[in-house]
């Protein structure tokens, strides 16, 4: 993905900043919106330095009232400003949904694609920091059933800038997911202001013959460490990172599925009524299914809430061990 691009080593949340930064350079209509953001750069440092650069007008600190931001930044958006929402819980999502799903998702819709709604709500999503099970749930299914909200997954800080300077150009609402262990990764990223990723393509992070994985987020790192290891075991693993989840990549899916013939889907959110379903449903109505030398198999978090304790909130999520385990079950049905 970034090939022949002129790079530096940063953080997934060095990453996020740059991100910003050069698209509020770039366009004057940008700001950054929600609690904590200015004076104190962001609870999890995802703004720092910014207040200083850009100023209290387009570094906005708010009151502790997320149904206030989301109304904010929605109508904001219909007067032409590009509003940053930073989230910082996802599980706070619940206290915007009217503006999100009532009002952003359906406003170019309600009129004939002559409005537009270009707001991007940065969610810190995820478990891993014993934030417990209101302050670590990984929610972008609910918004993978809204038409007129684009979902944005990424996995790596290359894949994180570039998409979030997409998803902040983007005429649409866009639901952002950060994992909030996933801030201090590491990882080569493009340093030209030019460098923007497409919404909706998913990128084959590993080529393989046997088994495809597909995943995204957090998971992806897990995802090819497991592949590394299925390599020693002389598995071939092909890593499709989905990096939007809506609108979805099918084709991309369906291809390796094709060339693979065995299918394992990871996630870190819960599996009853989560995204997996949607894929695996999509393979098994496309001519992919007819493939399949094996069932399709889903690995995600445990149905229940997530624990404050450590021992236990490791152990309701997919790790290297268990995605190597569902690999070599899959390969040793061949």
């Amino acid at each position: 993905m970034i090939e022949g691009q002129e790079t530096k080593v940063m953080s997934v949340r060095d990453a996020i900043i740059e991100a910003m930064s050069e698209e509020m350079r770039r366009d004057e209509n940008v700001f950054l919106i929600g609690e904590d953001v200015g004076v104190y750069g962001g609870d999890f440092g995802t703004s720092v330095g910014m207040l200083e650069e850009f100023g209290s007008e387009r570094v906005r600190d708010t009151p502790i009232s997320e149904n206030a931001i989301s109304g904010c930044a929605v109508g904001a958006a219909l007067t032409g400003m590009r509003p940053i929402v930073d989230v910082t819980f996802m599980d706070f999502v619940v206290y915007m949904m009217d503006n999100i799903v009532n009002q952003a998702a359906k406003t170019r819709y309600m009129y004939g694609g002559k409005g537009s709604v270009p707001v991007v709500f940065r969610c810190a999503a995820g478990s891993g920091l014993g934030s417990a099970a209101q302050h670590s749930q990984s929610l972008e299914s609910w918004f993978c059933h809204i038409p007129g909200l684009k979902v944005v997954a990424p996995g790596t800080p290359a894949d994180v800038k570039g998409l979030l300077k997409a998803a902040i150009r983007d005429n649409n609402p866009v639901i952002f997911l950060e994992y909030k262990a996933q801030y201090n990764m590491k990882g080569e990223v493009p340093t030209s202001p030019d460098f923007v990723l497409p919404i909706g393509k998913a990128d084959i992070k590993r080529v393989g013959k046997d088994v495809t994985v597909v995943t995204y987020g957090r998971m992806l790192e897990r995802v090819l460490k497991a592949a590394d290891k299925a390599a020693e075991k002389g598995i071939e693993v092909e890593v499709v990172d989905l990096m939007t989840l809506a609108p979805l990549d099918r084709e991309t899916i369906i291809e390796s599925v094709r060339k693979t013939g065995r299918v394992l889907l990871v996630n870190d959110a819960h599996k009853t009524g989560g995204f997996l379903g949607e894929i695996a449903a999509s393979i098994a109505e496309s001519g992919a299914f007819d493939y399949l030398d094996s069932r399709i198999l889903r690995l995600a978090a445990e149905d229940i809430p997530t624990p404050y304790n450590h021992s236990l909130e490791v152990a309701m999520l997919p790790d290297v061990d268990r995605i190597l385990k569902y690999i070599e079950r899959l390969y040793d049905k061949r």
